[in-house]
């Protein structure tokens, strides 16, 4: 008999870390002509980590998996003057800059205090990001991270499963996930937190809400993505956690609410609008040693307190006795088949036997 070989072949699939940023443009002389082997370095300005690239042979360059953040931007080449430019990258950014040196001496630089908005020329995806001034400064009723995303235009609340009330099966207190992004319906959403899928693959919520000191910023993309983020039809969800700087930075927080000067509705009765809620927290980020290595740690914790008015319906003494004459309801005999028992005729006095 002759053996027979078999080769099996499995698929391998690279996930694009879409949270991270990519700079990529050209660098050129006076005479508008590439400059070929242009030293681009790219400085972050919270850890000073530099990533350095050259210009190929046509003047372009390249500098993929940066995390959003403030950055410097470098650009030397032989017999013209180096460029200095600050520069902003925001989460998933596609940013392209056209650079032109001009002559000068190598000990004379150029540097860009300000420079006008930058044109989106990498991508046609629409949307808007949170930026950490947004998540530090806005309010947050509970300090749920998703009610920043309403500020997105095209995003309003909307109703169904994913507001973790509505469905008995599968209850979620205080996951607010109900987003509904360029009128699609809230289960159409895409959540991504570093990279890393965070949807719930039930209902397709927010599987992991981040605490929002933990949040460096985050993305609602609308409409025309990437490849990368096509995973649903809805919003594109993508947030970034923060990460340690050069130094350390640290934040203590506690928000309390109570009813000690809350209105009572027409409803209610004093005492029956019980509240004591507290969100509390602290966190603390820097190096861990030198700057090469940089930690960032969160804890929050919440407690809530809260009175619930029900109605119910007890045995009134009378009917705890034996006594239904005053009920106003027949008697039936518990046993099957549910017929009216002797117990509910008007001779027995709709009492039940001592």
């Amino acid at each position: 008999m002759r053996g027979l070989g078999c080769l099996l072949l499995l698929p391998v699939i690279g996930l694009a870390q879409s949270n991270y940023a990519t700079l990529r443009g050209s660098v050129a002389d006076p005479q508008n002509r590439p400059v070929e082997a242009a030293l681009v370095a790219l400085k972050s300005m919270s850890t000073e980590a530099v990533r350095k690239t050259s210009a190929d042979g046509n003047g372009f360059f390249e500098l993929a998996g940066l995390a959003p953040d403030d950055y410097e931007l470098e650009v030397r080449a032989p017999g013209l003057a180096p460029l200095t430019r600050r520069l902003s990258l925001e989460v998933a950014q596609q940013m392209r800059l056209d650079l032109t040196l001009s002559l000068g001496q190598q000990q004379q630089a150029i540097q860009v205090v300000g420079a006008p908005e930058l044109l989106k020329t990498a991508d046609t995806t629409l949307g808007e990001v949170i930026e950490p001034e947004s998540i530090k400064e806005l309010p947050l009723n509970g300090r749920m991270l998703l009610d920043l995303a309403l500020t997105v235009p095209g995003s309003h609340v909307s109703h169904g499963a994913q507001t973790g009330d509505m469905n008995p099966l599968y209850w979620r207190p205080g996951q607010r996930s109900a987003i509904s992004v360029g009128g699609n319906r809230p289960n159409a959403n895409l959540f991504l937190l570093d990279g890393a899928t965070d949807t719930d693959p039930t209902f397709n919520t927010l599987n992991l809400s981040p605490s929002p000191d933990a949040v460096e910023e985050f993305k609602v993309q609308t409409a025309s993505y990437l490849a990368e983020m096509g995973g649903a039809g809805g919003g594109q969800v993508n947030i970034v956690t923060r990460s340690g700087t050069r130094s350390y930075h640290g934040t203590a927080y506690e928000f309390l609410r109570n009813n000690a000067m809350d209105a009572l509705s027409f409803l209610e009765m004093p005492g029956t609008n019980h509240l004591v809620q507290n969100n509390f927290g602290a966190s603390l980020g820097g190096p861990v040693k030198g700057n090469s290595t940089f930690f960032f740690a969160n804890y929050e914790g919440f407690r809530m307190g809260e009175a619930m008015t029900m109605l119910d319906t007890v045995p009134t003494a009378a009917e705890a006795g034996g006594d239904f004459s005053q009920s106003g309801v027949a008697i039936y005999d518990p046993q099957p088949p549910r017929t009216a028992s002797a117990l509910s005729s008007p001779g027995t006095g709709f009492r039940l036997p001592a």
